[in-house]
Parts: C-alpha cells; structure tokens; sequence
C-alpha cells in the first residue's frame, strides 16, 4: 500500500480519498475547506498543514482541482508541491485543465526527476463515490504503469490514452460530445411534449432505436424513464452546469488553438453559458432540457 498526498476535496476529491482509505492506502489530505477536511480525517485520512506539507515523505501525489491556474500554482509556484516531494514519486493530476498546462506540468515534474500523469475523470459525483470513474490518463508508459493501480482503487475503467497531455484531450472531446447529446436528447423530448406523445413511450422507442446514447438511457433529462437520473431529484447536481460550461469552454479554447470546426459545440457552449447566466449554475447539467423547453 502506498503512501499518497491528496490535495484538492471537493465533491469529486472527497469520496476518491474515501476509496483510497478503503483500499488500504494511508492518506494525507489538503483543502482551503477545513469542513472538507475535516470530513476525510473522520473517515481515517490525515491532515496536513498545507499542500505542500502533503508530499513531505509521500509516494504519490493526487490532486482534483478546479482549473489549469489552481494546478500550476500548486505544483509550481514558490515551495511547490513539485519541490517538496523525493525524486522518483508519482504525480497524478486527476483535475480537468487545459491541454497546455497538464504537458507543461509533466515537463516540470521530469525534470525534478518525477514521474507524472495526466488524468482526468468522467463519472460524476456518484461514480467517485461508488468508485467506478473512467480515468483517462496522458504520459509515459512507466507513469501510467505505476499509476493503475492506485487509480483502481477509484475507478472502474482506467485507460491510457497516450503521451502528456492525452487525458484532457480524450476528456474534453467525451464532454463536448455528451453536452451535445445532452441537448439533442433535450430537443426530442421537448419536441414529443408538444405532439402530446408520452416521454415513457418516446424513451421506451428511442432507447432501442438508432437515436440511444449514454445521455438518454442512463441520464435521461426528463422525469420518469431513468429512476436514477437527476429529473427525477429536481436537477440535484451529480455533474453541475457551471462544470459543463468550464469543459466546454476547454474545448473551444482548443478548437480554436487547433483550427478544428465544432459547430455543434460553440451552441452547445452558448446555450450552457447563458443557462448558468441564469443563476442556474450547481443545477445538474441535464436540467439544460429547462432552458431549451423554455420552462
């Protein structure tokens, strides 16, 4: 079992390091929310003073943090993490930033002698807390090989999508393309209430037919079909609409870096820009069917 830092416990942060404490690892953890911490330490996690006091004598590092700035000034500002920790640890950056700064921070941790990865999640809240994410994960092969196992003890499907800076770039391409279909999906039902035809019948034949995604039949945005799906809890968040919009941002910030044409995703960006405008941003982002019915 390893000895891992752990920086960063927000909805995300908080039940990955539950798991870890489960698998047997020994857990030292670090947020600016002293509640956050406070509930890792009841569930037998350490705490330590600072970020950096984290990676004093640890193996592996993991943070989950908000964006590309929050991870660059953690790993790489004065008395950085990167700094604090013994030549061959293990960084893993399970955060979804930019492409730019997860390579760049890779860079940084080789040449402190550090092996390091790239690895953003896709799973929600409730897959952090039943420990089936999808990690996908950017560097070397020795990185990676090092770090499955540790990501296991998290996650259900742990896959290597290539050198530094992979993870995000298969992440943001996943999320713009569920934010589209989130919408389509939206459309349809909305489409089917104004024919007077009956959502459980529309889910019934759709779910089987050539239009069924991961959006409709696992998360579908309408009351009714999908027990488990947040329609039926009033929207409660599992993956927020202010997280939508930050990762659909990354994608459009990288299809203009890259020349790619995403038609489909600058609306998508647009309608969850102006659906968070609203005040509507910890809503769960499947709640966007709202704003496109106009309800």
């Amino acid at each position: 079992m390893a000895k891992i830092g752990f920086i960063g416990l927000g909805n995300m942060g908080g039940p990955m390091v539950a798991n870890l404490i489960s698998a047997g690892h020994s857990v030292s953890v670090f947020d600016i929310s002293a509640e956050a911490v406070s509930r890792a330490v009841g569930g037998g996690a350490s705490a330590a003073d600072s970020a950096v006091a984290t990676a004093v004598g640890a193996e592996v590092i993991i943070t989950m943090l908000p964006a590309g700035a929050h991870v660059r000034s953690v790993y790489v500002a004065d008395d950085g993490v990167l700094d604090a920790l013994e030549k061959g640890a293990l960084v893993i950056d399970c955060s979804t930033i930019d492409v730019p700064t997860a390579r760049d921070m890779i860079v940084e941790g080789e040449k402190r002698g550090l092996e390091m990865i790239d690895a953003p999640v896709s799973g929600g809240v409730g897959g952090a807390a039943a420990g089936t994410l999808t990690f996908m994960c950017g560097g070397t092969d020795s990185a990676f090989g090092r770090a499955e196992p540790i990501l296991q003890a998290m996650g259900k499907n742990i896959f290597h999508a290539g050198a530094a800076g992979a993870g995000q770039s298969a992440k943001v391409c996943n999320n713009l393309m569920l934010a589209i279909q989130m919408i389509a999906v939206s459309e349809g039902f909305g489409l089917a209430e104004k024919l007077d035809l009956d959502a459980q019948k529309l889910f019934d034949i759709a779910s089987t037919a050539t239009s069924q995604c991961w959006a409709m039949t696992s998360y579908c945005p309408v009351p009714g079909p999908v027990p488990t799906s947040p329609a039926n809890n009033d929207y409660a968040a599992g993956f927020t609409v202010a997280m939508m919009l930050k990762d659909l941002k990354l994608s459009q910030e990288a299809a203009t870096t890259t020349g790619a044409n995403t038609p489909l995703g600058a609306q998508a960006t647009e309608l969850f820009d102006a659906y968070a405008a609203l005040g509507n941003e910890g809503l769960d982002f499947s709640a966007i069917i709202r704003h496109i019915t106009g309800r």
